[in-house]
């Protein structure tokens, strides 16, 4: 049936030509044919005729090969081809009329080619000379070539990788990139026939270990995570291997795919230490080794947060650090923000604060560091105490009260002061009266007695109980509401003279009604002395005060009075002068009046001498000079007077007694005249002139 199809499709050409110029045509499927192939000539013309065939000139009379379809067809057919059917065949045409036409073809006939032999996969080691041969036959003749990636490998000897002449390939020194599919490409010679056989080459190489850094630092923690990595390299591929210094914990040691990488979450101290990254494959293995170092941040742990201890009480906190490397150990007192030794009161021994008889500014923050290299940590711990007393604060009278006034809160004792003590009595003898008032609130004692003393104190309280007591403070407390301000007293006017003492009176508020009066009390400053009163009118200006004692202390109130009452006294206390004590001595005064009488003396004298040539010096002159008064003389001579009386100039005498004699002198000071009168005693019976020794 296919026969018959093909004879069919031969003769086609030939009905469509009828008419025409003839022509012959050899028909064949194909030139090459392999050996063993069936091969089928038909030879066509396109008018009746005669066909002969013909095999490189020689004619072909063989039924078995030639057969006739009809008189303008002719096929060949062999059934099995040869290496000796090739070559060229003819087909001689000659049609009744005496018409020739020759057509002619080329038939290949070939064996293979064929790959005996040869191996398909080879094995390298890198570095070294590696052949790989490709085993081709065939006939005709058969050329032989290697391609890698499309590429042919071309015949130059010299060349690192090259076909050699017996077809095999040469790599010298390979190299990992060497490995691949080589194609050995095997073709008929002058023929497009061509047979490809791949080949694998394969270069094997030790493993290598490779990594990027030998040690690694990390802080551990929950947050902290490490990666190893080894790079490997090696043909056929190693298979990784890992040591660790601590067992292989799943849920913290992850690997990767090829196992190359290790990573470590939530570093902890114990992962500590060598690692070892080994990759082995049939070659040979190798390792790489890692030290992880793992530090530990400082920790700092302390036996208590916070401690109350009472003053006086001794105080220990012990405090414990660690880390990797180990942190020092310091404290601090955050107060004033020194660090503590192991001196003074307040000291570390071992770690441990201690603090000996423990004061309310110990009170506060203690904090325990730990310092290293890889940071710092701290704990604190708040020591409670009582706080301290207060110091700063003043006290002043109110209305029947008595407020506190604090300048600078007490040292707290490391607690907030919540509330205060208020202690109140009249005397010692009494007990303390006391009142809680919260810190937040005015700091005042009420309900007391008008114009009364108290003595008052206060305390601090906080969290761990009452602190001492302020000093003692002396007040007097003011009227009730509506009672007049104590009276101003000027202290720069105030005035001391002697045993007098007076003082200004000021009234700035007079309590919504007219003052009545002024009470005055004043004693001396003395246990045994009692209070002197007295009442000045509303409009006084001036409290004055006489017959003082002399250089005495003196305590003086004064109060304001109106309808409602009186007000608080206005207190002064004042110091009065000395009482005035002549400096003379009595040898002084004695002195003094010699010196008068001296003085007197001899201005009475130097006027007798000068007016009438008498007295001790103008004796002492006339023993001197050998001199005689002329008054002298007539004494001498006995010129007296009747009634026996002498006469002198400026001077009458009588016997038996002396009269006054007037002297005038000028005042040094007034420039007038003055009188000094000489007295002399009544001369005696045996008082007689000398004219040489008595004027």
């Amino acid at each position: 049936m296919l026969k018959q199809s093909a004879i069919i499709l031969l003769l086609l050409p030939l009905v469509f030509s009828a008419g025409k110029s003839i022509t012959v045509e050899i028909i064949s499927s194909k030139q090459d044919f392999k050996v063993g192939e069936q091969i089928l000539l038909v030879c066509k013309a396109t008018k009746d005729g005669d066909m002969t065939w013909y095999k490189d000139g020689e004619e072909i009379d063989d039924d078995e090969i030639i057969s006739k379809v009809d008189y303008s067809t002719s096929k060949l057919i062999i059934k099995k081809a040869s290496l000796s059917d090739a070559g060229t065949y003819t087909c001689k045409y000659e049609s009744d009329e005496g018409d020739h036409r020759n057509e002619e073809t080329v038939l290949y006939v070939y064996d293979g080619p064929y790959f005996h032999g040869t191996t398909t996969y080879h094995e390298f080691l890198e570095g070294a000379d590696g052949v790989v041969p490709c085993l081709v036959t065939g006939q005709p003749a058969v050329e032989v070539h290697w391609i890698k990636d499309k590429e042919l490998i071309p015949s130059i000897s010299g060349r690192r990788i090259h076909k050699k002449s017996d077809n095999t390939l040469h790599i010298e020194k390979v190299k990992r990139d060497d490995a691949g599919t080589y194609i050995c490409q095997a073709q008929i010679k002058g023929r497009l026939i061509v047979q490809e056989l791949p080949v694998s080459v394969v270069v094997n190489a030790p493993p290598t270990v490779h990594i990027r850094e030998e040690v690694k630092k990390v802080i551990a923690g929950p947050e902290t995570n490490v990666s190893l990595l080894c790079l490997v390299g090696g043909q056929p591929k190693p298979n990784i291997t890992w040591t660790m210094p601590n067992d292989f914990d799943p849920s913290r040691h992850i690997f990767n795919s090829d196992r190359s990488q290790l990573t470590i979450q939530s570093v902890v101290r114990a992962d500590y230490g060598e690692y070892a990254c080994t990759a082995k494959n049939k070659i040979a293995e190798s390792s790489a080794t890692f030290f992880l170092h793992v530090f530990e941040p400082p920790e700092v742990f302390i036996s208590e947060d916070q401690h109350s201890v009472n003053v006086g009480e001794r105080v220990s906190v012990s405090c414990n650090v660690t880390g990797h490397p180990q942190p020092e150990l310091h404290w601090i007192n955050k107060q004033n923000g020194q660090r503590l030794d192991s001196t003074g009161r307040i000291h570390v021994v071992d770690g441990t604060l201690e603090i000996e008889e423990v004061v309310p500014s110990d009170g506060g923050r203690y904090s325990c560091m730990a310092v290293s290299s890889f940071g710092n940590a701290s704990r604190d711990v708040a020591i409670h105490t009582q706080p301290g007393p207060p110091h700063y604060l003043t006290v002043g009278p109110g209305p029947t009260s008595v407020l506190f006034t604090l300048k600078t809160f007490p040292i707290n004792g490391g607690t907030p002061i919540k509330s205060f003590v208020l202690q109140w009595r009249k005397n010692e003898m009494e007990k303390w009266e006391e009142t809680k008032v919260s810190a937040s609130d005015n700091l005042t004692i009420t309900n007391l007695k008008p114009y009364t003393k108290y003595t008052v104190r206060m305390a601090a309280v906080n969290e761990v109980g009452q602190g001492l007591f302020s000093m003692e403070s002396l007040v007097r407390t003011q009227g009730k509401q509506g009672e007049p301000d104590s009276p101003a007293l000027p202290i720069d006017q105030a005035e001391v003279k002697g045993n007098s003492f007076s003082v200004p009176i000021e009234q700035t508020d007079n309590g919504g009604s007219p003052l009545l009066h002024f009470n005055i009390q004043y004693k001396q400053d003395t246990e045994e002395s009692a209070w002197k009163k007295m009442q000045l009118p509303s409009d006084a200006k001036s409290v004055q005060l006489k017959d003082l004692a002399f250089g005495s202390d003196y305590y003086l109130e004064v109060s304001a009075v109106n309808s409602n009452g009186s007000s608080i006294p206005a207190v002064f206390n004042f110091t009065t002068a000395d009482e005035p004590v002549s400096k003379m001595t009595k040898g002084t005064v004695v002195g003094i009046v010699i010196l008068i009488f001296l003085v007197v003396y001899l201005a009475v004298d130097a006027t007798c001498c000068y007016k009438n040539r008498c007295g001790l010096l103008m004796a002492i002159g006339g023993k001197l000079s050998s001199w005689k008064d002329p008054a002298l003389k007539k004494v001498e001579e006995g010129d007296v007077i009747a009634n026996g009386a002498v006469t002198l100039k400026g001077m009458s005498m009588k016997r038996g007694s002396m009269t006054q004699a007037v002297i005038q002198t000028i005042s040094k000071e007034a420039g007038k005249l003055t009188e000094v009168t000489c007295d002399k005693a009544p001369l005696t019976k045996n008082e007689k002139l000398h004219p040489t020794t008595d004027p």
